[in-house]
């Protein structure tokens, strides 16, 4: 779990985040939605520990990061996985290399620990075939599930998703949202997701949090998102015909 408390983050003299608190559940899918420029990429980089919030407190577990010295800091970082909107995989390095990599430079494991970690991630994903190949000479979504067992080799506790749908068609978006809710569920990690893809809302928003000009303007479900009258939320939502088709249907009980 990580618990947020009245965070605020600027830069130059304009405030970014202001004032939000908000709980993100272990275990669960956490999404944060909200328009360009509402804070969500300044948010995700606060939880990850890229930027320091001028106010406000960051709760890992039972653990104040502004607690912990520059040492426990980096175990606390060491905790933490992430799946970077390009997938971000080095194109020089094979699928296992790449995946590999985290191992290399976190832990003390041996070569054969790490080969049997790297094969057991990869056929957690599916990509068990296609440890010798480049990223080049896979798919966009192969290429995102390698990410994500990157992201997960190091067993971590928290695991962060930034637009991990990006660039993705529709029905490769609905594999990668249903394995990142498996290996959430399956691991009992706290996941983060920065997303605007409402296809992803409607899969896996367990807990939705959703920004507006750097407040936190709602937070709830993916159920109970098609039901507010939250402005701000339903504009942004049924944006497209087919999410408004979607409201009709949940209001009347369809």
């Amino acid at each position: 779990m990580i618990r947020v408390e009245n965070l605020h983050k600027g830069f130059g003299g304009t405030e970014i985040l202001k004032g939000i608190s908000t709980t993100f559940e272990k275990g669960k899918t956490n999404l944060i939605i909200g328009t360009s420029g509402s804070g969500k990429t300044v948010f995700l980089k606060c939880l990850l520990g890229l930027f320091s919030p001028e106010e406000g407190e960051i709760i890992y577990g039972d653990t104040d990061y502004d607690d912990l010295d520059e040492s426990e800091k980096r175990d606390l970082k060491e905790q933490m996985g992430m799946v970077f909107q390009g997938s971000a995989l080095f194109d020089s390095m094979t699928v296992a290399e790449n995946v590999r990599f985290p191992l290399e430079m976190f832990t003390k494991k041996s070569k054969k620990e790490m080969n049997l970690r790297v094969s057991e991630v990869l056929e957690r994903v599916n990509l068990e075939n296609a440890d010798g190949k480049l990223p080049s000479e896979i798919s966009g979504g192969m290429q995102k599930r390698v990410a994500i067992a990157r992201a997960i080799v190091t067993n971590p506790k928290y695991l962060f998703c930034d637009e991990p749908n990006s660039g993705l068609d529709p029905k490769t978006s609905i594999v990668i949202d249903n394995l990142i809710k498996e290996i959430t569920e399956e691991f009992n990690m706290t996941t983060i997701i920065n997303t605007h893809d409402m296809n992803s809302v409607m899969e896996i928003g367990e807990k939705i949090v959703f920004l507006k000009q750097g407040y936190l303007e709602w937070e709830g479900d993916k159920t109970q998102i098609f039901k507010t009258e939250n402005k701000a939320v339903t504009d942004f939502v049924y944006s497209s015909n087919l999410f408004k088709k979607v409201r009709e249907a949940q209001l009347k009980g369809l």
